[in-house]
C-alpha cells in the first residue's frame, strides 16, 4: 500500500505525497498515449505550436550555432511550463468534460498569480542556462560565430569541441535535474489546485525525494522522448511532446495526495 508523506511536517492543510513504485513512470506514459488520442485535435496542434517555435528559433539565430544548442536543448528547461495546456487537457478528459484549443492555451488564468511566478522562475533560469553555454561555447571553440553546419563539424570532429560537448552536457544535466525537481508536480498542481507557489514547488521537491528511483526514471524518459522529438528536426515533438505533458498530469495525480485543497473550477 502506498504510503503518503507530508510537505511540511507541522502542517495539516499542505498536500501530503505518495510513495509509488518504480513502474508507475511506463503507466503514466501509457495514460498519457490514451489521452492524446482521446483529444488529437487538440493534443497535435498543440504540439505543432513546439514544432513552429523550433523552426523559428533556428531561422531567427542560424548564424550563431551557441545560442541555437543552448535554446534548442532549453526545451527541456521550458518544456513543462509550456505544456501546460496539455495539463489542461487531461484534467478536462479526467473530469468528463470537452477539451479545446483555447481552453488549452489560456489554462494559466485558473492561477495567475503563482503560475507568473513560476514562469518568471523558468524565464530566470532559461537566461541563465543561455548565457552559461554562450560563456561555456566561447571559452572551448573561441569567440568565433559559426553557422549551424559548420559548428557540427568542429564539435564531432575536434578535440576541444568534444570537451565542449562533455562539460555542455553535465551542467546542462544539472540545471535539468534542478528544473525537473521543482517543476514535476509543481505546475500541474497550481492548475488544478488554489495553492501557492512555494507550497507547490516544496511538494514537487518532496516528490523526488520521497520518490527517487521512480523520479529518476521518469526524468530520463522525459528527456529521451524530447529527444527524439528535437533529432527528428523538431517534427517529433509534435507527438512527444503532447505525449509527455499528458503523462505528466497523471504523474501529478499519483503522487499528490490531498484532499484538503480547494481544486480550481473549470
Amino acid at each position: 500500500m502506498a504510503t503518503a508523506t507530508p510537505v511540511i511536517e507541522s502542517s495539516l492543510t499542505t498536500p501530503k505525497v505518495r510513495s509509488i513504485s518504480v513502474e508507475q513512470p511506463w503507466q503514466w506514459l501509457a495514460a498519457g498515449w490514451k489521452d492524446l488520442w482521446r483529444a488529437p485535435t487538440v493534443s497535435i496542434p498543440y504540439g505543432l505550436i513546439f514544432v513552429v517555435m523550433g523552426y523559428a528559433l533556428v531561422y531567427t539565430i542560424e548564424t550563431r550555432f551557441q545560442y541555437a544548442l543552448a535554446l534548442t536543448t532549453g526545451f527541456l528547461l521550458v518544456g513543462p511550463f509550456l505544456s501546460m495546456g496539455l495539463y489542461d487537457v487531461s484534467r478536462r478528459l479526467e473530469a468528463g468534460r470537452t477539451p479545446t484549443l483555447p481552453l488549452a492555451l489560456t489554462a494559466w488564468r485558473n492561477n495567475l498569480l503563482p503560475i507568473a511566478l513560476f514562469g518568471l522562475l523558468i524565464g530566470l533560469l532559461m537566461i541563465v542556462w543561455v548565457r552559461l553555454a554562450s560563456l561555456l561555447f566561447a571559452v572551448f571553440m573561441g569567440g568565433t560565430n559559426f553557422s549551424v553546419d559548420s559548428s557540427l563539424t568542429e564539435l564531432f570532429f575536434a578535440g576541444s569541441g568534444l570537451k565542449f560537448l562533455i562539460v555542455f552536457a553535465l551542467i546542462g544535466a544539472l540545471i535539468g535535474a534542478i528544473v525537473f525537481a521543482i517543476s514535476v508536480v509543481s505546475i500541474p498542481m497550481m492548475l488544478d489546485r488554489k495553492i501557492d507557489f512555494i507550497t507547490a514547488v516544496l511538494t514537487s521537491l518532496t516528490a523526488v525525494r520521497v520518490n527517487p528511483g521512480p523520479m529518476a526514471l521518469w526524468a530520463i524518459l522525459i528527456a529521451v522522448f524530447t529527444g527524439i522529438g528535437l533529432i527528428t528536426f523538431y517534427l517529433g515533438l509534435a507527438i512527444a511532446l503532447p505525449l509527455i505533458g499528458h503523462a505528466s498530469w497523471h504523474a501529478y495525480r499519483s503522487l499528490v495526495d490531498d484532499d484538503q485543497i480547494e481544486q480550481q473550477g473549470f
